[in-house]
């Protein structure tokens, strides 16, 4: 297994028109820009400093991608609280930013809407870990309609972007088949399956959380494979606490028969591997600003 303090780092995503999209992420969510290496790429975070949270690649000619194609289906945004989470839905509901919904998954509350590109965001609290539900073949996780009311009643106050402590809580991936990304996430990346309840669906996570991925079939199962030359995910990230997590979980893929793509430049220190649907994971050592700068 991965150990349990492994956790989502970084979402970057290959978008057509960086100017706009960086606006939106900026203006309307709540980032704040982190680094600008180059006129293509920009990396954001809720604090404008390490850890980074989102990073983006102009490229104009990057193919729109089609909903049968492998890749994102939201990156979900985990605020410290239900208040901030009150806070940020007032924000939208005043700049008119359209909402696909609102969702009380037991574990958490959720706010589901989409990037001017189309890449879908949730922004969630947690509930305490408490008050989660457990049985037999795994954790509850309902979906029910959120109590908007209430959350907005206890998000008063100014709205000042996103407060420190945000960071990236799950990657939400859409594959082609579950049982292979079961097979990779689990036993090769290392997760552990949290929930199986969802019709098409898995959740796996480290360290007790509900969940720090998810994929799904509800394209269907002939999906055409990611690409970074397609608009969308580029790759996500795994932050693991030093280099001999990182030499274990290259050591299992290497064994698996997937191709491993290592980059060890002085303090900086990852590898690169891809799942059946080339969806591409970046396992990273955590507490250096420059393991996020890559590729």
């Amino acid at each position: 297994m991965l150990p349990p303090t492994a956790s989502i780092g970084l979402v970057h995503l290959t978008v057509g028109d960086l100017d706009r999209v960086a606006a939106f992420y900026k203006d309307v969510l709540g980032f704040r820009e982190a680094r600008r290496p180059d006129d293509r790429t920009v990396f954001l975070s809720a604090t404008g400093s390490y850890p980074f949270h989102v990073a983006l690649t102009g490229d104009p000619k990057a193919r729109p991608r089609q909903r049968r194609t492998a890749g994102l289906y939201h990156s979900a945004i985990l605020l410290p609280t239900r208040a901030d989470l009150g806070r940020l839905l007032r924000h939208l509901l005043k700049v008119e930013w359209p909402i696909q919904g609102a969702s009380d998954h037991g574990v958490s509350e959720a706010v589901y809407f989409a990037d001017p590109e189309g890449n879908g965001i949730e922004v969630y609290a947690d509930r305490p870990r408490e008050r989660w539900t457990f049985v037999r073949d795994g954790l509850i996780m309902p979906t029910k309609p959120m109590d908007v009311d209430a959350v907005l009643a206890e998000g008063e106050g100014r709205w000042d972007g996103l407060p420190s402590g945000t960071k990236v809580g799950h990657v939400h991936l859409q594959v082609s088949d579950l049982a292979r990304a079961e097979a990779f996430y689990s036993n090769v990346i290392g997760f552990e399956v949290t929930a199986r309840a969802y019709t098409g669906a898995l959740f796996f996570a480290v360290g007790g959380y509900h969940h720090h991925l998810g994929v799904n079939i509800w394209a269907g199962t002939d999906l055409a494979p990611a690409s970074p030359e397609i608009r969308g995910l580029r790759y996500f990230s795994i932050l693991l606490p030093d280099r001999e997590a990182l030499e274990a979980v290259a050591k299992r893929i290497r064994e698996a028969g997937v191709e491993v793509d290592p980059y060890d430049h002085g303090p900086v220190l990852a590898v690169y591997a891809r799942d059946s649907d080339d969806i591409i994971v970046a396992l990273t050592v955590d507490g250096d600003p420059q393991a996020s700068l890559l590729q």
